[in-house]
């Protein structure tokens, strides 16, 4: 397996944009060669099989969607994190597209859900800490129902945005805030 890390994350871009595009039965090796514009037989050498491939895709999403560490310096307020989070998401469609397919695919490949699950759930965990440790309002229950109500609403944004014009996301991010998190008593 090749090791240059630039070439492994241009393949794997190239990778977000075919699935995004063509859905997981248009992702082959040769498909990311030709939207990463390699000769073909480059991905093969990078990935030994599609499925190490949609394993390294995961990951990848999550690279480009983290955010800058400016973005969470200073003093922090949920709503706007959640705000900025959707602001990623709606500038890079891509990549929450390739990630549902990359979910759909895991309802077919037992291998891929137990992965895909183990990844979310190790995901979560650091996030619910990283909150309740920043001192933001709500507990850790709250920050569950918050994780999930707000994985429904970016599906939608993403897959249906019409369904939520009589319903504009900026006021229901702070609805979602104060019904899930309410303030914390004082000690």
């Amino acid at each position: 397996m090749r090791q240059n890390p630039e070439r492994r994350a241009a393949l794997l871009d190239a990778a977000i944009e075919v699935l995004a595009r063509e859905g997981s039965r248009g992702l082959t090796l040769r498909a990311v060669d030709k939207e990463a514009g390699v000769p073909t037989g480059t991905a093969s050498n990078y990935f030994a099989h599609r499925g190490q491939l949609l394993s390294q895709i995961l990951r990848r999403t999550r690279e480009r969607l983290a955010p800058d560490p400016a973005e969470t310096a200073g003093p922090l307020d949920t709503v706007e994190l959640l705000r900025r989070l959707l602001g990623r998401l709606r500038r890079e469609p891509s990549i929450q597209t390739a990630v549902l397919e990359l979910r759909l695919e895991a309802t077919r490949r037992p291998e891929l859900q137990e992965e895909l699950s183990a990844f979310l759930a190790a995901e979560l965990e650091p996030n619910i800490a990283g909150h309740l440790e920043a001192g933001l309002p709500g507990d850790r229950q709250g920050v569950e129902l918050l994780y999930f109500a707000m994985q429904g609403l970016i599906v939608d944004d993403l897959t249906v945005p019409a369904l939520l014009d009589a319903h504009p996301v900026e006021p229901l991010l702070g609805v979602l805030v104060e019904r899930l998190l309410p303030a914390r008593p004082a000690d």
